[in-house]
């Protein structure tokens, strides 16, 4: 035989869903909740604005994207060109070793 139901059970306590950020730090002037985005859904892009340093950085966005995603982006693209950039060796360097200095000797006369 099976059990008989409560029927005075009460439904589990549904999870409230933690806000995202919109507002974030700038990664050239670090300015708090100075960097914001802005999804533009129907166009398809996003714009991400510092209102500080006047930085700025645009993405292709689609129905799943959040801000925190083109935050993202933008940071993965500034680590990235900030590793193109680099240490970069004069161009106008030879392989050749330096030239030895001409010693003088006082001792000839």
């Amino acid at each position: 035989m099976g059990k008989r139901k409560k029927s005075s059970r009460k439904p589990a306590p549904s999870r409230q869903k933690v806000p995202l950020d919109t507002a974030f730090t700038c990664l050239f002037c670090h300015h708090d909740k100075s960097v914001t985005v802005r999804l533009d859904r129907k166009e398809g892009v996003a714009q991400l604005i510092c209102r500080v340093c006047d930085q700025r950085y645009q993405s292709k966005v689609n129905h799943l994207t959040e801000p925190i995603d083109i935050y993202s982006e933008w940071m993965d693209a500034a680590d990235a060109a900030q590793r193109d950039e680099g240490p970069r060796r004069p161009t106008a360097s030879s392989s050749r070793p330096p030239a030895a200095p001409a010693s003088i000797d006082s001792d000839e006369e």
